[in-house]
């Protein structure tokens, strides 16, 4: 199974700029995309439904705002949206594909922005690590694929001491990454594959990516821990034409029944 999470600047415009087309080529078997900042209806038809795909969207409320999807090349056999937090479900940050021994979701992590302050991110990694704790009792793997809106490691950062004092990079933020890969017991499923460095997923600005400075590893995909024997190939699209963000592909060799 190979999944592929992108946070594009507008799905819209990120299509106009290639991505099914790059999506095409990319033999995916589920896209997990975040910021659509359009309500499904506003999509345009080429949008909505993309060649080869089941598309499914999570709207915000809020016009022009956040929204996720998830491009499935199965139909699964359940979709599921929100996590059962209105204030923040209403922002449309989550949705999940169940298949037959996998949960494959599309998260969003509030930034702290003209909607959301620090504490609002906060809490919002607070509701999301009880969900996480949740999903350790069912019996089945999941992986959740998204931009977290915060950087781990100083591996995960280029300019890290100048970033401790900046949303993303902040002690309270990287405690519950801790505890998301601690005592959770998630696995960061690109590090299982993947050692380098400068391995960054955004960029404040395209000359910073040509360049590859500033660089921050904020999207992730995170799996519960019996997946990470599966993990066989991890690797970052450094291709910024659909947005500041670069697409996470990673492939996973499940077993066949």
């Amino acid at each position: 199974m190979r999944i592929i999470t992108l946070h594009v600047d507008g799905l819209e415009q990120a299509v106009k700029n290639g991505l099914y087309t790059w999506l095409a080529g990319a033999d995916a078997d589920v896209v997990a995309i975040q910021n659509l900042k359009a309500k499904e209806y506003q999509l345009s038809d080429d949008v909505v439904y993309p060649e080869g795909f089941n598309a499914y969207f999570f709207d915000a409320e809020a016009d022009g705002y956040s929204g996720v999807a998830i491009l499935t090349k199965d139909v699964p056999k359940a979709i599921m949206t929100g996590i059962g937090h209105p204030e923040w479900d209403l922002q449309g940050r989550f949705i999940q594909a169940d298949f037959d021994h996998v949960s494959v979701a599309s998260v969003l992590f509030p930034a702290v922005d003209e909607h959301n302050t620090l504490e609002d991110k906060l809490g919002f990694q607070k509701v999301f690590l009880e969900h996480l704790q949740k999903t350790r009792r069912k019996r089945r793997e999941f992986i959740f694929c998204g931009n977290f809106e915060a950087a781990h490691k100083t591996v995960d950062i280029q300019d890290w001491e100048a970033a401790q004092n900046e949303p993303g990079f902040l002690p309270q933020e990287r405690a519950f990454l801790d505890q998301v890969f601690g005592p959770v017991g998630y696995i960061d499923a690109f590090r299982e594959a993947n050692f380098g460095e400068n391995q960054f997923t955004w960029w404040p600005d395209a000359e910073s990516a040509r360049r590859n400075l500033n660089g921050w590893r904020k999207d992730m995909q995170i799996c519960t821990p019996e997946i990470r024997q599966y993990v066989v190939e991890a690797r970052i699209e450094n291709n910024l034409k659909f947005g500041q963000h670069a697409a996470v592909m990673i492939e996973y060799e499940f077993d066949e029944e």
